[in-house]
């Protein structure tokens, strides 16, 4: 009975959606109070019925009730209650599910949040995301019914993919939905300022908040991803340019972008059609990432499923929701130009500059990932696009965005000269001077050196352009705005990521043998000894553990617990990873295959810094959130509005 309400709970929240997404347009052209205050309602009442829904089926897998298809496809009796939670997204239907709740979610917050905004306005962008989320609700109805029920009802699930039985799940994939799907309402705020014809500073006022907590948690949804992958996949790096890592990068740089353009369009009333263009690729950007995932056209260790009947539909709705947007904004492009012109040399210049940075950086990542597939549905020739490739084009651009990130926030609006700001740009060169210096010196390395410099160019050219601001005084520095700290954040987040990227790709270091319990590998000081080998049965997989010892210079440091698991229920079998973070040295060790001869495939590593990517990525998360303290931020009242 569980699993019917939940369907019969979904079928409601399509029929309200469709009236959404009508009777509120309808209300704004006749300027109808009754009818817009009608969407207010329904994105509640939307939301509530999706919730029931999605708590419906979070009772089904609690109960292990295997009469419904996805909890038999992917529960079982015997698994640990956070996987039995966590695993309703772990799927394709109930991820989707999840989508839907979260589109609703963000609906719902804007009649929550935004009762100063313009009724039209309002009411507009609440039927857009109605419109969308329609298309999504019927994309679960038509094709991915979380609610299936099976005949015959089996005895037991065929329990949950090995690789996503890790705490990983739990936090994951929600924090990226957040992100990806947070960005559907700056996309429903463009397309119905467009439809409304106002793009001014008051829209963007309105645009950034909703703006800053899709780029906020998209960023720690990815850094936790990143970190999951590292110890759980058993490889040893943070980011390997797999296809769903890229599409989940990709609104990530898109909507940096729009969170600078829309800062411009704010403070100095320009770039009104970077914005809006940008809010549109954003979140087409997130739909193409639902279509790889789902669609089976790219092959990954992340897809969710590889139905080309789903990937149809998700086309579909892809194409009508971007199509429609970017029709619209070409028949209305013209009536967003920039009403005030700036030089090139001054911080609106050098934001426009980081919108083309970033831009080239995203065409190069949406090339790299797609032309595969080009190349294949052209004449069929398979060919892989892999790190190299990456590193060779995106690597260059972020370097020179780096670089002008450095003193970009030292330019003043509208118009400055590179004279004024000579004494604050030597400075900064010195100390980056000083560090590639040094660090050539002691870690022999002029890649490092050069990289570790830029970093370092960064970071004392943000803290220079904050000290600057506040006239280097107390009470300069307690005066300055939450935007302010959330950018130098954000800004020293980056130099801290880019430091340790350098330092684990540069110093990092690796080595594989196959050992006998006694045996040892060497890497620099420390070395990796094989101290015992055992194996047993544990919850539902058998496992094959090794305890493996680490000295440093002959001084114990740790023991690194590694295990091979095997699950029968999916004869699937996993790596567990041995891992000592810290905030210097993490020390990595992972077994594989024993031989006849008692011998045992062991890898080691030894990655200086690598806690600092992660570190770095979540100060620039958090640092979103701080910017949306920032009291300028708010939404204007209706006096404001009027003025």
């Amino acid at each position: 009975m569980t699993a019917e309400l939940g369907h019969m709970a979904l079928i409601l929240a399509f029929c309200v959606a469709a009236f959404q997404a009508v009777i509120p347009l309808v209300g704004a052209h006749r300027n109808s109070a009754r009818m817009m205050e009608f969407g207010d309602r329904a994105a509640v009442g939307q939301f509530l019925l999706i919730a029931f829904s999605f708590l419906a089926l979070t009772s089904v897998f609690l109960s292990s009730d295997f009469s419904v298809k996805l909890a038999a496809l992917h529960s079982h009796s015997e698994k640990p209650l956070l996987y039995k939670i966590s695993g309703v997204w772990g799927n394709h239907e109930g991820s989707i599910l999840l989508w839907v709740l979260m589109m609703a979610g963000y609906g719902a917050a804007v009649p929550i949040f935004g009762k100063s905004l313009p009724p039209r306005l309002k009411a507009r962008a609440i039927a857009i995301q109605a419109l969308v989320g329609a298309g999504f609700l019927a994309f679960i109805l038509f094709t991915s019914n979380p609610f299936e029920r099976l005949n015959p009802v089996p005895m037991d699930g065929n329990g949950l993919n090995p690789i996503l039985q890790d705490p990983g799940l739990a936090f994951h994939p929600p924090f990226l939905y957040l992100g990806y799907v947070g960005f559907s309402l700056p996309f429903s705020f463009a397309v119905a300022a467009l439809i409304e014809g106002r793009v001014d500073s008051v829209w963007a006022k309105w645009l950034r908040p909703w703006v800053l907590v899709a780029w906020s948690f998209l960023t720690i949804g990815i850094a936790l991803g990143s970190f999951w992958a590292y110890y759980e996949l058993g490889w040893g790096g943070w980011w390997m340019w797999d296809p769903v890592e890229n599409v989940s990068f990709m609104p990530w740089l898109a909507g940096t972008a729009l969170l600078h353009s829309i800062l411009v369009l704010g403070t100095r009333h320009s770039l009104a059609g970077w914005t809006v263009l940008l809010a549109i690729t954003t979140f087409a950007l997130s739909l193409i990432g639902t279509f790889v995932v789902r669609s089976g056209i790219l092959v990954s260790v992340h897809a969710f499923a590889v139905d080309p009947e789903r990937g149809v539909f998700l086309l579909l709705l892809l194409g009508i929701a971007t199509g429609g947007a970017l029709t619209l904004y070409a028949l209305r492009a013209h009536t967003l130009r920039d009403p005030v012109p700036f030089n090139a040399t001054s911080r609106d210049g050098a934001l426009v500059l980081n919108n083309l940075l970033l831009t080239a950086a995203l065409a190069t990542v949406f090339l790299g990932t797609f032309y595969p597939i080009f190349i294949d549905a052209l004449d069929g020739s398979k060919i892989s696009v892999g790190a190299p490739y990456f590193e060779l084009t995106f690597t260059p651009i972020m370097c020179l965005l780096i670089l002008f990130m450095g003193i970009g926030p030292m330019f003043k609006w509208r118009a400055d000269t590179i004279k004024r700001l000579r004494v604050p740009i030597m400075l900064t060169l010195k100390v980056a001077a000083l560090v590639i210096i040094a660090v050539a010196l002691l870690g022999k390395s002029i890649l490092g050196a050069l990289a570790l410099g830029l970093a370092a160019w960064l970071a004392f050219g943000t803290v220079l352009a904050v000290g600057r601001k506040s006239n280097w005084s107390r009470a300069g520095v307690r005066a300055q705005p939450a935007s302010t700290w959330g950018f130098a954040g954000a800004h020293i987040g980056v130099a801290i990521f880019t430091a340790a990227v350098t330092s684990m790709s540069v110093w990092g270091a690796t080595d594989i043998g196959t050992l006998k319990v006694g045996d040892s590998l060497s890497l620099g000081k420390y070395t990796y000894t094989l101290e015992d080998v055992g194996g047993g049965q544990r919850d539902n997989y058998n496992f094959l553990a090794g305890d493996i010892s680490v000295t440093k210079n002959g001084r114990d440091v740790t023991t690194l617990s590694t295990e091979r698991r095997f699950y029968p229920v999916r004869n699937q079998l996993t790596t567990e990873a041995g891992l000592h973070l810290s905030f210097g040295q993490t020390l990595f060790a992972s077994i594989g295959e024993g031989d006849p001869e008692g011998g045992f495939v062991v890898q080691v590593y030894r990655h200086p810094f690598v806690v600092w990517i992660w570190l770095g990525a979540l100060l620039m998360a958090l640092s979103g959130f701080v910017a949306l303290a920032d009291r300028r931020l708010r939404l204007p009242s209706s006096k404001e509005v009027a003025e």
